[in-house]
């Protein structure tokens, strides 16, 4: 229908028009300046009862209608081109169950002609176009807020809150039972989230044995508020539950868990169009919830299998000090190729055997292999007085081995005796080993062989070297002779700058040794790439004998 703002009725035209009122297909009244009724159509006597001539506009028109016939009674006047045309703006207001857009024209004697259209299927519309806006813009900040943790517990409270916050009074969230027990999470709306261990039969609650297997979720009509058990209903809320919705929280091929929502009997009961926006939410929740229960089950897992695999905490062994420092290449790595351990002989008057090695490449598969090693050296244990075969025998493992990579190693046998620490020290193609003597001189130890996992044969020569107190034998990886750094960023550190350093440890211990070495080395790099970085201190401690001189116990040290 063309709009009638803004037209002017002549006389004439009005005598006319009043007959073919009963044919407008909207209600129609006319009011006259003094605010009454002068004429209405059928239609208009239909939708409203009081509206009847000489009837009130206040009582024949609801509110809305009778106050804008009061404000248009002073005209107001735009120029349009080079006349003057009153402009009378419509106005909107609902009637009953149904919403009308009143259209006001002027007719020659000064009355007021109301078109009442009927614009309720258009405000539905918007109403609905404005709810699901609302909905997306909260469904895409909900999987924000989700997806910003891998926390389970994390997780699950900004579900219970999201949940309580926007779609209902309280909401729980249940994730399946572990020994027993079902982890829940509890939010009221304007709360903070609780978290518990609960022992209870989810078959108690209609619906929710279901949905933490998966299952399409129970209507909210068939679910009686009154029998739900105690735990469901939080401590210190004081509604009475009126509605329920039970959800599942649909996961990563497997369930993550379910939702339930309740709702006071105050409030409206959820409808089927909240049901299934509840579903849509409980979507994201349970991709975000499998997310984080995926990925602390595998960083279970990740902590399990690195605890193989990291750089043991090392110690003083039947009176001999032991350090060591490990550097991986990545700043986010924790494990590499560069490894070290140290076996404790069956006695305190037995060998320790000690080991350090680099594993060609870096990273995980570098440390898978660095693992393998490991545990076949646990293995050959029995015959660590024999490092040649030791080596032969692990040499022909690394072969055999779907790795195609190549490892160094250096092998030192470490025994006390008396004030002094015996090595025997046995390379299979490594750095070679140095030793800092008391007065600060450094030695390399005379000690060669060939790299394992490369050759079908391999030749090993081992040397034996004795520590005084005070003197350190250092193993490392080429990591810090080949770290690229310095004033100009791209010198190698270097053997020679590596035994300037260590002739600085003289009569150290093994543990000052070791942060030494690892400082130089790191302010040499500053912020460049390097490669893994291992370091092991064998020191013989300085020990302190007690002696009696004139009937008195003094301390001396042995040098």
């Amino acid at each position: 229908m063309a709009s009638t703002e803004g037209i002017r009725v002549t006389g004439t035209e009005q005598h006319r028009t009043s007959g073919l009122w009963a044919l407008a297909p909207c209600p129609v009244i006319v009011a006259d300046a003094a605010g009454g009724v002068v004429e209405v159509n059928p239609a208009a006597s239909l939708l409203l009862d009081g509206a009847v001539p000489g009837a009130g506009m206040s009582d024949a028109a609801p509110r809305w209608l009778a106050d804008a016939h009061q404000d248009v009674l002073v005209p107001a006047r735009a120029a349009r081109g080079h006349q003057d045309v009153e402009v009378l703006a419509p106005v909107s207001g609902r009637i009953a169950e149904r919403s009308f857009v009143a259209h006001p024209t002027r007719d020659q004697g000064g009355n007021v002609v109301w078109w009442l259209v009927d614009d309720t299927d258009r405000r539905l519309a918007e109403d609905a176009l404005a709810t699901e806006r609302e909905r997306t813009r909260f469904l895409a900040e909900a999987s924000n807020v989700l997806l910003a943790s891998l926390n389970t517990e994390r997780c699950m409270a900004a579900t219970a809150q999201l949940a309580a916050e926007h779609l209902a009074d309280v909401a729980i969230v249940v994730t399946p039972s572990s020994r027993r027990k079902m982890p829940v999470a509890t939010a009221i709306a304007g709360q903070d989230v609780t978290r518990a261990l609960i022992t209870a039969d989810p078959s108690l609650v209609p619906g929710l044995s279901e949905a933490l297997q998966g299952f399409p979720p129970v209507a909210s009509r068939w679910i009686d508020p009154t029998t739900l058990p105690d735990w469901i209903v939080p401590d210190g809320f004081g509604g009475t539950i009126g509605s329920v919705v039970v959800t599942p929280l649909p996961g990563h091929g497997v369930p993550a868990g379910a939702l339930i929502l309740l709702r006071v009997a105050d409030h409206a009961a959820f409808s089927e169009n909240e049901e299934i926006f509840a579903r849509l939410f409980a979507a994201r929740a349970g991709a975000a919830l499998s997310a984080a229960l995926l990925y602390s089950e595998q960083s279970a897992i990740t902590q399990t299998l690195m605890r193989d695999l990291l750089p043991p905490r090392l110690r003083r062994l039947n009176g001999v000090e032991i350090a060591g420092g490990y550097r991986p290449a990545g700043a986010r790595e924790r494990v590499g190729g560069d490894f070290y351990d140290v076996h404790p002989g069956s006695t305190p008057a037995d060998a320790s055997l000690v080991v350090l090695g680099d594993v060609c490449g870096k990273g995980l598969d570098a440390a898978v292999l660095t693992g393998k090693i490991r545990n076949t050296l646990q293995a050959l244990l029995p015959m660590a007085d024999d490092h040649g075969r030791m080596l032969e025998l692990l040499n022909g493992a690394l072969l055999t081995s779907h790795h195609a990579r190549f490892a160094t190693m250096v092998m030192a046998s470490v025994q006390r005796t008396d004030d002094h620490v015996r090595l025997r020290l046995t390379l299979a193609g490594h750095p070679v080993p140095l030793v800092v003597r008391a007065g600060g001189g450094v030695e390399e130890v005379p000690t060669h062989g060939t790299l394992i996992g490369a050759l079908r044969t391999i030749a090993v020569h081992s040397a034996d070297v004795v520590l005084r107190p005070g003197e350190t034998c250092l193993l490392y990886t080429d990591g810090f002779t080949e770290a690229r750094g310095g004033p100009r960023g791209d010198e190698l550190f270097g053997e020679e700058r590596l035994k300037r350093a260590l002739s600085e440890c003289a009569d150290m211990p093994a543990e000052a040794v070791v942060e030494h070495i690892q400082m130089l080395a790191s302010q040499w790099l500053r912020d460049a790439g390097h490669d893994d970085m291992a370091v092991v201190a064998i020191s013989a401690p300085r020990t302190t004998r007690l002696s009696a001189v004139d009937g008195h116990t003094r301390g001396r040290y042995t040098a």
